[in-house]
């Protein structure tokens, strides 16, 4: 880095809360050149989030210097869709030594993260990893030690917190408008569309994604942390694979090579989607990957159903459950305090009498742009002793409700505003976050409950109680 602030630079990119799209403002770290970017990992995820978008929307600020990905076919459809000339690599240790990056992007795998992280970490760069941080207690360990170590900044990707109707909650709670916080009900539900999705790739085994434990749920309990403005402390769950993998009444490699097609609720034609064509089926011969995978494949070991119950440092308590396989995708959750009560809920067709195109839906969340539909939603509050009051919240379904683009606004339009909500996300975030579904599997083998600060040397702590 060249004639700027250290501190400065440290504090612009914890900045990042990523999950959206993001580039670095060259102004922000005191900078007279753009922000060299090197991106590891160029499936979906990589090339459209945080390729694509960056080049098109963010030119100014940054420059991509070097693309890494073990699959060399998908490497060079990456390029080419993200529109941008420079270098790529096979070997990512071969792409730090020779672009000398500032920031490194690592959308690879789950669970090799921690490895892309401790070596940009050691080769001088920031750090930047899309969700989640890691897989496993001792990867989390060694991503810690190597912050420390080396004295370099690592942001986790979250965006969740940032659309308006997240925020809103966490305004309401904040404020004490149901006094102290008690326990909390919280259920997510995977339609299935989405749902079935994770099982097809190498999300449906354990040692690549940690589970949905870890790969979904960490955007679930980083909000429980953050409304909650406490860290867990102990927690005890189930879970079980009864849907997927071995319980399907027929199997095969995948969808393309498939005889049980027409009778398959579960049937997804690939070749439909152009993108993915090109993307992954194209390549499959570098590397093996199957991106239609049957999800009746005996290989999958993932929980197909969860329920967890999660004891906070502040002494509240949640219970929480993951559905997979859901006529509908969508949330809800309730929070107690001692004066009041918050309700809130979002896709949950019976409660606006929609009939919901649930593929669409998906796609809906995901899309991006400047123009976007606003839609409200309501949050009902209730205090003791008083009627309850319906909160409609202005926001809107794509860019994950908003968040995406409230985040940018915050990095590139108001940089110097204040962050009241504590919106922002560090590493110690993306930690927790994992830890809550690193311990319930462990609790679900077990068969007991397990202590958060047994797995690393962070100790639970909380801002309330």
């Amino acid at each position: 880095m060249e004639n700027f602030s250290r501190r400065s630079f440290l504090q612009s990119i914890a900045l990042l809360a990523a999950g959206s799209a993001v580039s670095l403002p060259a102004n922000a770290f005191g900078m007279s050149r753009k922000l060299r970017v090197t991106l590891v990992g160029t499936g979906i995820r990589g090339v459209s989030f945080w390729g694509r978008r960056l080049v098109e929307q963010y030119a100014d600020q940054l420059e991509f210097v070097g693309l890494s990905d073990i699959n060399p076919g998908r490497l060079q459809y990456g390029k080419q869709y993200m529109q941008v000339d420079c270098p790529t690599f096979v070997s990512f240790t071969e792409m730090l030594q020779t672009t000398k990056p500032d920031l490194v992007i690592v959308c690879t795998v789950d669970a090799t993260h921690h490895e892309q992280i401790i070596e940009g970490l050691a080769a001088g760069c920031d750090v930047l990893t899309e969700k989640p941080l890691t897989t496993d207690e001792i990867k989390a360990q060694a991503i810690l030690d190597a912050e420390r170590k080396y004295s370099k900044k690592l942001i986790v990707g979250f965006n969740y917190r940032w659309s308006p109707y997240m925020t809103k909650i966490k305004e309401l709670l904040m404020n004490g408008e149901i006094g102290e916080i008690t326990s909390v009900d919280f259920n997510w539900y995977l339609n299935n569309h989405h749902g079935a999705s994770y099982f097809r790739r190498w999300h449906g085994l354990m040692n690549k994604g940690g589970s949905l434990w870890i790969h979904k749920a960490t955007h679930h309990f980083d909000l429980l942390n953050w409304w909650l403005d406490s860290e867990p402390a102990e927690v005890f769950a189930y879970g079980a694979l009864e849907h997927y993998g071995k319980n399907g009444p027929f199997r095969g490699s995948s969808c393309r090579s498939c005889s049980h097609t027409k009778e398959c609720s579960y049937y997804w034609d690939i070749t439909k989607d152009a993108q993915a064509m090109k993307l992954y089926v194209s390549n499959e011969d570098h590397d093996g990957y199957v991106r239609d995978g049957c999800v009746y494949r005996n290989e999958i070991d993932i929980y197909d159903k969860m329920s967890a119950q999660i004891k906070y440092a502040s002494g509240a308590i949640a219970n929480y459950s993951l559905t997979t396989y859901s006529p509908f995708e969508g949330w809800r959750i309730a929070f107690n305090g001692q004066h009041g009560r918050v309700e809130a809920w979002l896709d949950i067709p019976w409660m606006k009498n929609d009939s919901l195109d649930q593929e669409g839906l998906h796609a809906a969340e995901m899309a991006q742009g400047e123009n976007m539909d606003v839609i409200h939603e309501p949050v009902v509050l209730y205090k003791n002793w008083q009627d309850y009051k319906v909160i409609q919240v202005a926001s809107e379904r794509a860019g994950h409700g908003g968040g995406d683009r409230r985040l940018h606004d915050k990095l590139f339009k108001q940089t110097e505003a204040p962050d009241p909500y504590g919106h922002s996300a560090g590493v110690r975030d993306g930690v927790m976050s994992v830890l809550i579904g690193v311990a319930a599997r462990h609790s679900i083998v077990q068969g007991k409950p397990i202590k958060i600060e047994s797995l690393t040397d962070l100790k639970p702590k909380s801002k309330r109680g």
